[in-house]
């Protein structure tokens, strides 16, 4: 599967080609069009497939130039590298942390190629007041966010020099409380219907498509939307609300398991979070076992065996 190259960069020997991807010695899934290729490695023939990012002509073939997981859309064939930073798109959600505070913007750490903008007309106010934003506004800014804080928000354009805009126009983003960060490589965030995930242990978990996943107390439904009596002032409060005992211990459990998750590069969603959590306490494992290798082995074969 794999090709060899000499010094001058001609293959040593005949390449595998893979017709179609219907080889059965590739990695390739029919049903979600995705494979798995190293570099070098020749996929399909040039003259029936158009070739994508991460991708390299070679005579009548296509070769990938990353190791990563094959795309394919109808006749487009592209390679997303394993790792690698995130590359935005707009509409993704994602979690990310203020660097810096400037006038009229905040730089944001996204996990991109590049500091994301946060402008201060794309927040809201308190009180969901909507209005021009004013001087007065851009004085209190460090009100709103200041270095370090985290929170969620949507990528909203592009910038001229690719630089990402976020908006956080909507009360269920802005400032993140009562919980912790855990980063994992990008590619492993499933896209789905929704990224605010509630998992059945009482925790809510925000998955980041930008690789940064967000694990923290459950909030009630009246309190997400901003229904009549919600205060909207704690938006942007720096006070942790009180955890009681057994919501951090489900939060650290979580934690542990998106950790053991990245660890063996293991696809993430909030089914397969609940299917994980189910296992450690049908099996009785302590917060500090999760951190046994063996243990970890364990759960990812039950996933793959048990949960398929």
């Amino acid at each position: 599967m794999f090709r060899f190259t000499s010094s001058t960069g001609k293959a040593r020997s005949n390449p595998v080609y893979v017709q179609g991807f219907d080889n059965k010695d590739m990695d390739w899934d029919a049903e979600t069009n995705a494979g798995i290729t190293a570099p070098g490695e020749t996929i399909v023939s040039s003259l029936e497939f158009m070739r994508g990012h991460g991708t390299f002509p070679d005579g009548d073939e296509v070769a990938a130039t990353v190791a990563g997981t094959l795309q394919r859309v109808n006749k487009l064939i592209s390679v997303k590298p394993i790792r690698s930073r995130y590359t935005p798109e707009i509409g993704d959600l994602v979690v990310a942390r203020i660097v810096e505070v400037q006038p009229r913007r905040w730089k944001v750490d996204a996990n991109g190629r590049q500091d994301a903008v946060l402008m201060l007309s794309s927040v809201n106010l308190p009180g969901g007041i909507q209005r021009r934003k004013l001087e007065s506004d851009e004085l209190q800014m460090r009100t709103f966010f200041e270095e370090g804080d985290l929170l969620v928000a949507e990528v909203q354009a592009f910038f001229a020099d690719g630089a990402m805009s976020l908006h956080t126009r909507s009360l269920r983003y802005g400032k993140l409380r009562n919980g912790q960060m855990i980063t994992v490589p990008p590619i492993l965030i499933k896209r789905l219907k929704s990224h605010f995930c509630a998992l059945t242990c009482g925790v809510d978990v925000i998955l980041g498509i930008n690789g940064y996943i967000w694990v923290s107390k459950h909030v009630k439904e009246n309190q997400q939307v901003g229904e009549e009596g919600f205060d909207a002032e704690s938006v942007y409060s720096n006070k942790n609300d009180y955890i009681d005992a057994t919501t951090r211990m489900a939060i650290v459990r979580v934690s542990n398991i998106i950790k053991i998750m990245a660890r063996y590069y293991y696809p993430i969603s909030d089914i397969v979070l609940n299917q994980a959590y189910d296992w450690i306490v049908e099996n009785d494992y302590e917060l500090k076992d999760l951190l046994n290798e063996d243990i970890g082995e364990a759960l990812i074969a039950a996933m793959s065996t048990t949960y398929q």
